[in-house]
């Protein structure tokens, strides 16, 4: 116990050096660190709930071809983020590292980027975790059915994330064995009943869209680029994780290669049990579920579905749990409006509560305001890798300025500066990418976004802002 407290005070005196003291928590050990990014990453959701979006936009080939393309540029910007995360290990993460080397500007937009991103993140799990539940017990999908669904599922994890932090730490471990445990459980049933296609079906392509194939291969690169997400969920948890500088990159690093294995698996499987594809991409939105239930029939099929929906719930908590660090570390340093209250800090329970509720309404709003899911996923998907690559990019620069810079004891030595170009590049191509038909709504929104960023900070932030404390010399 008395190394675990010298550790923890070491934690906090690394913590009052880059300007903050320590207020929440700090009881994660790295597997809980990792879980969270795990946990968020979610194989079980994105690549489920937009499994017909896949098929409808490429077949097959997204679950194989696709699915390898995106982990490998994603798999640059995780490790050049991880490196980031062992240099400064704060809650405000990625706002923090572009603050530390590009100023505080910079640090204000990739902050108001993440911060749109986390809560579209959280929505666009918890309403397609909506429409799941809606589908498996084959209940109407109306708005008023959907809403009142998705609203009970973010209520559900706020109160959680409000008062019982602990029990949150303890499923957020939990999820972690639990989505490896479904996932084995959903080889093991498919591998049982054998697979009804050749090896060669995964590279089959089929789409619905009208558009041009290699067009309509390229937009379903949303369906991996969408389930690869949220993995900074460890870098905002630093601030309650143990040793912070070596289990945050691990975290990182770990959550993203086991969701592409296990990802990559789990998809070939699933895409092996079907048995008419244009049947299958007829199905829309409901594939995966109407999959399951051709395969297994309607018994296990719903044991199976009902498994799954369970991994998303626990995704939207973690999902939660990151957000509310971030939200409460901007507001912390004064970058939201009506700081003072999204900052505070529950005394009793010691979590960001007012950032946990603020989350959960606008949330709320979002879906409100959007009339495509898809379109939901995209500004989720381009919001938060925005917010990836900009302190990606600062540090490239800040290299190129000074000729060198801070790393931590988790770097990738010589190799970091071409691995941090090529995920810049990645993140450039795919926030182009996502805009485009059929989800042109969600461009019109971050074009919106950008815009209101931009006269904030002009009229009103630039003079008010004032940043992080530390900063880099």
């Amino acid at each position: 116990m008395e190394n675990i407290a010298t550790a923890t005070d070491q934690d906090a005196k690394d913590l009052q050096h880059l300007g903050y003291v320590q207020e929440l928590l700090r009881d994660m050990g790295g597997f809980s660190n990792f879980a969270v990014s795990f946990s968020v990453i979610s194989i079980l959701t994105g690549a489920t709930q937009l499994y017909g979006y896949g098929l409808q936009h490429g077949g097959p080939i997204e679950f194989s071809l696709g699915w390898i393309l995106v982990s490998i540029f994603t798999m640059t910007v995780a490790l050049s983020m991880a490196e980031l995360a062992s240099s400064y290990p704060t809650a405000g993460a990625l706002y923090h590292w572009s603050s530390f080397l590009g100023g505080r500007g910079l640090g204000w937009f990739t902050a108001c980027f993440n911060t749109i991103g986390q809560f579209a993140i959280l929505a666009g799990i918890d309403y397609g975790l909506a429409q799941f539940i809606a589908s498996l017990m084959g209940w109407p999908t109306t708005p008023m059915v959907l809403t009142s669904l998705y609203g009970a599922l973010l209520l559900s994890h706020a109160l959680l994330n409000h008062f019982g932090i602990r029990l949150v730490a303890w499923l957020n471990d939990f999820s972690a064995a639990y989505h490896i445990v479904v996932v084995f459980v959903i080889l093991g049933v498919l591998m049982f009943k054998g697979f009804l296609q050749p090896v060669s079906f995964l590279f089959k392509f089929k789409s619905s869209d009208g558009f041009h194939p290699t067009y309509s291969f390229l937009i379903g690169l949303l369906v991996a680029q969408w389930t690869l997400t949220g993995y900074d969920a460890s870098a905002h948890v630093t601030e309650e994780t143990h040793d912070p500088r070596r289990n945050a990159p691990w975290g990182i690093f770990l959550a993203v290669v086991i969701s592409v294995v296990m990802g990559f698996i789990m998809l070939a499987a699933i895409t092996l049990s079907i048995s008419n594809l244009d049947q299958a991409v007829a199905f829309g939105d409901d594939a995966f579920v109407k999959i399951m239930n051709q395969r297994l029939g309607s018994s296990l099929g719903f044991i199976i579905v009902a498994l799954i929906a369970g991994a998303m719930w626990l995704c939207g908590l973690a999902s939660m749990t990151s957000s509310s660090r971030m939200v409460y570390a901007f507001a912390r340093d004064g970058g939201l409006p009506f700081s003072k209250i999204w900052a505070k800090v529950s005394s009793k329970h010691r979590t960001p509560s007012n950032a946990i509720w603020g989350l959960t309404a606008f949330s709320l709003i979002l879906v409100l305001s959007v009339s495509l899911y898809s379109a939901v996923i995209s500004i989720a998907t381009i919001a938060l890798y925005i917010s990836y690559g900009l302190p990606i990019f600062a540090r490239l620069f800040y290299r190129y300025k000074k000729g060198m810079d801070e790393k931590g004891p988790w770097n990738l030595g010589k190799f970091s500066t071409l691995i941090s170009v090529i995920a810049v590049a990645w993140i450039c191509f795919i926030v182009v990418l996502f805009v485009l038909p059929p989800n042109q709504q969600a461009g019109q929104i971050m074009s919106s976004i950008l815009a209101l960023f931009a006269l904030i900070w002009f009229f009103a932030a630039r003079k008010k802002f004032t940043g992080p404390k530390f900063t880099l010399k």
